[in-house]
């Protein structure tokens, strides 16, 4: 009997944490196990508004496939996938096709730009390394070249964050750090520079504590931030925002916009034939969509109800992950013949949002509230912790955030 043939897709949280813990509980001899992943590294999603920023360096957010999979046990393939064919169990890549018995997908989330004219063709978003890097350095190239013009642009210095969901106050959090940085280097006053963050929901950080939302809100109008919350965007532009709020439109004059406003699952779980809700698909409780025994799926494509709430279980990093363990756990049962798969159950630790330099909020261990320091050294426990799962101390020696007091 030949061994079966586990093919992984992505290697973001969900994919690489499954092939991390795939290679411990099966032996080459059990399965044949593989990943795929357009890049040959692994990265930290949660530290990408860092990079967008230019506050940490992305190659600090990259951490190399091959530091963390035995190549032994695991067969990595750096390549793109562009078609998923369930019918057939076969995956079609840029250059070639892999044919499988057991499939988990953790093909990550696409930016969904509701449909909001010039979204798409004029404003960035935070989903790569390579993303993340463009922002900044268009940042840098506004600042340097607003001195070297003679008719100074004033929407080179206006920067315009659009959602102030996690993403969107973490990314103008580090801002807030960033700019007076920028502003001594290409000689600028800092009340030249606007950080403006737009919001349609009627507070920042929907749905989060009032008291900690409040904190933020000070902590980053404080360093400069302003907010325009209850504003819906209705345009993006080469050179202006467009925005409504109490019935009036308004303009600001930027070319610097940043989506951090809403994600879907990867489009290709869609076109799949899988049944989708923006691109994220229902799954049962042991992560396995309806009528494909065969395919598991994890992170931002998964859509799992919350019984006590009955709202989805948020596409985060932390449930990513556990979902990873879990599905690498029944994986190794249906190798060894064993039917019978284990329910997955989230276990919430907790959130924790960044405001920057030695600022943080946060709700950890049954709603207890964290401010400020506290938090900030939370969410590097939290970050370090991930780091130790995925590569052991050597891991956290390299590329973990050990100093607590920056």
């Amino acid at each position: 009997m030949k061994n079966p043939n586990i093919v992984i897709l992505g290697a973001g949280y969900g994919g690489i944490i499954t092939a991390v813990k795939l290679q411990k509980s099966l032996g080459v001899n059990e399965a044949n196990v593989t990943l795929v992943n357009k890049h040959s590294y692994h990265y930290q999603t949660t530290w990408l508004h860092e990079n967008a920023a230019g506050t940490l360096h992305h190659d600090h957010t990259r951490i190399p496939i091959k530091d963390v999979i035995n190549t032994s046990k695991i067969n990595f393939v750096q390549d793109t996938v562009t078609e998923i064919k369930p019918s057939e169990k076969r995956v079609m890549l840029e250059n070639g096709d892999l044919m499988y018995d057991y499939l988990v997908i953790g093909l990550g989330y696409e930016a969904a730009t509701f449909g909001i004219p010039g979204l798409k063709e004029h404003a960035f978003t935070i989903g790569s390394i390579n993303s993340a890097r463009l922002i900044r350095q268009h940042i840098e190239y506004n600042f340097a070249k607003y001195n070297n013009e003679a008719d100074k642009k004033q929407e080179r210095l206006n920067i315009v964050v659009g959602g102030a969901g996690f993403t969107g106050i973490e990314f103008v959090g580090e801002l807030a750090n960033r700019v007076p940085q920028l502003c001594r280097e290409y000689d600028i006053p800092r009340e030249k520079v606007r950080i403006i963050n737009v919001e349609a929901a009627p507070s920042a950080l929907p749905g989060f504590d009032p008291e900690l939302v409040e904190y933020a809100m000070n902590s980053l109008e404080g360093r400069g931030v302003e907010f325009k919350i209850g504003a819906m965007i209705k345009e993006v532009t080469e050179n202006k925002l467009v925005f409504e709020k109490d019935e009036q439109r308004e303009e600001i004059p930027t070319n610097t916009v940043v989506w951090a406003a809403g994600v879907r699952g990867n489009s290709l779980v869609e076109q799949a034939g899988f049944e989708s809700n923006r691109g994220r698909t229902p799954v049962s409780d042991d992560l396995r969509p309806a009528g494909h025994d065969d395919v598991f799926i994890v992170g931002d494509c998964a859509l799992l109800i919350n019984e006590e709430t009955e709202r989805p279980y948020p596409p985060t990093a932390q449930i990513a992950i556990q979902m990873a363990e879990q599905t690498a756990d029944n994986l190794t049962k249906l190798v060894k013949g064993d039917k019978h798969l284990e329910p997955f159950t989230p276990d919430l630790k907790g959130t924790v949002a960044s405001l920057g330099h030695k600022d943080a909020i946060g709700v950890v261990f049954n709603d207890k509230k964290l401010f400020g320091w506290s938090a900030s050294a939370m969410k590097k426990v939290i970050d370090n912790r991930y780091l130790l799962k995925l590569g052991g101390p050597g891991l956290v020696l390299k590329k973990g955030k050990l100093n607590f007091f920056q």
